[in-house]
This record gives structure tokens, sequence and C-alpha cells, in this order.
């Protein structure tokens, strides 16, 4: 068991409109690499937002300032043991240019999942998944071999400012 230090915000890396569900994601993330899955073991997020911000429960956890052994999800190599990862249905254009696809009703429901994580884990940080990856060169752009994704599509700081959450 370890410390919860982030709240890892992530996006699915769909096209806009896309409908996903908690059965793709484990599709995408558990199946075998052989039937076009990851191969993981255990799905990449917590909690799933859909298009209509449902909010979907992808593996259990008992909402306290730790992370069990159960609760651990595979959303950022070298992280999720202290982490736990929420992921919104979306995050590309219709050409798989990265774009923040937040639908009214996700951002809505992102707020409330975010405000309300916030109050029970003020010292948790919340950031974006590329918010874990350097930029390797130092030069301001994440180039191929660094870290490729955009996710979770938006500036997770600025977006937490906008709502009134100061880290």
């Amino acid at each position: 068991m370890s410390q919860l230090k982030y709240l890892v915000l992530h996006c699915t890396a769909t096209p806009e409109g896309r409908v996903i569900t908690g059965d793709d994601i484990r599709r995408m993330h558990t199946s075998p690499v052989s039937a076009g899955g990851n191969g993981w073991r255990q799905v990449g997020y917590t909690d799933l937002i859909r298009l209509d911000g449902t909010v979907e429960r992808l593996v259990d956890n008992n909402e306290d300032a730790n992370v069990d052994p159960w609760e651990v999800t595979n959303g950022a190599k070298g992280y999720n043991s202290v982490s736990r990862h929420v992921v919104y249905a979306g995050g590309c254009d219709l050409h798989g240019k990265p774009k923040d696809t937040r639908t009214p009703a996700q951002l809505k429901a992102m707020e409330a999942y975010v405000r309300d994580f916030h109050r029970r884990h003020p010292s948790v940080k919340i950031i974006g998944h590329r918010d874990l990856s350097p930029d390797l060169n130092g030069n301001g752009v994440i180039e191929p071999g660094e870290w490729t994704k955009a996710c979770p599509s938006f500036d997770v700081a600025a977006w937490l400012k906008s709502i009134g959450i100061n880290q």
C-alpha cells in the first residue's frame, strides 16, 4: 500500500463523438497483443467519463488516501502505485490529432469529480498524463522517441485554475 500522490487525468485518444464504454477500455487494455490489445493484467483507469457525463467505475477502490495493491491501474508507467487515473472518452479530432473534445456533459462531470476528489484529498496533486512525461531534449517540443501523446489534450493546470482550484 502506497500513499496517494497524484490524480492523473487522461483521454482515450479516440475521435470526438465516438462512444467508449468500460467494456471497450477493458478490451483495449487487457486483450492479448495478438488480438489487438495491450495485454495488460489490469485496465489503465479507475473511472471513465463517458460522452454523456456518466462516470463509469472500472476498478473498485475504497476512496481513501492510499493506493492498495488491488486498486492499482496501468495509467502511467512508474506512477501507478501512487496514482489514481481517470479518463474521458475522446481527446482527438476526426483525423487523430490531439484536441480537447470534452462535451459540456463531460466538462460538468469532470469538474464535479475533480472538485470532490480535491475536497477529500487536498494534498494530492492533480495533473495530466502528459505532465508526467518530460521533454527529454528540453526544447519545448515532444519529439518522436519522447512521449508522443498530448494526453489529456488540454492544459490541466490552466483548467484547474479556471474552475478555482489552485495547487
